[in-house]
């Protein structure tokens, strides 16, 4: 397994505050020539710390103005069954996140719908009629105190 050094951990900070910034650009900020950031950049990629590049879209741009956090308890916890709920999930555009957790649930996911008819319907229509669910709790976001992506490498800052 890779080892990260106080570089590396300061690249994929600077990435996840912006993921376009320029190898030229990273190497200004860290006092570096352009080759061996690329290189860094390049092993982060393969090593797996860096698993792709996305645009972080306005939900409220796009008509997706309701989140829902759903608690799912399943009838049986077999594995089998458990695999068949995660790829039937999994199919489900509006379900954004999805959690296998310990507690007095088995999944938490994350919905993104238009309006509370939408998500009426996709309730009903879609995730009720999974076969395996004894009970669904919804619990819906009234506003946001906080949303990032991004991770922290608190020993940069010691």
């Amino acid at each position: 397994m890779l080892v990260l050094d106080k570089i590396d951990k300061q690249i994929l900070e600077l990435l996840q505050e912006d993921a376009r910034i320029t190898n030229k650009e990273l190497s200004a900020k860290l006092g570096l020539s352009t080759t061996p950031i690329f290189e860094r950049v390049k092993k982060l990629e393969r090593n797996g710390y860096i698993k792709g590049y996305v645009a972080l879209v306005d939900p409220k741009k796009i008509n997706r103005k309701l989140t829902s956090f759903i608690s799912v308890s399943l009838k049986q916890h077999t594995n089998d069954k458990i695999k068949v709920f995660m790829d039937q999930v999994n199919k489900f555009s509006e379900v954004m996140e999805c959690y296998h957790i310990a507690g007095q649930t088995d999944f938490i996911a994350k919905i993104v719908v238009e309006d509370m008819e939408s998500y009426q319907k996709f309730i009903v229509n879609n995730f009720s009629k999974l076969d395996n669910i004894s009970q669904i709790q919804s619990n819906f976001v009234m506003s946001e105190l906080k949303s990032t992506t991004a991770y922290q490498f608190d020993e940069l800052n010691k």
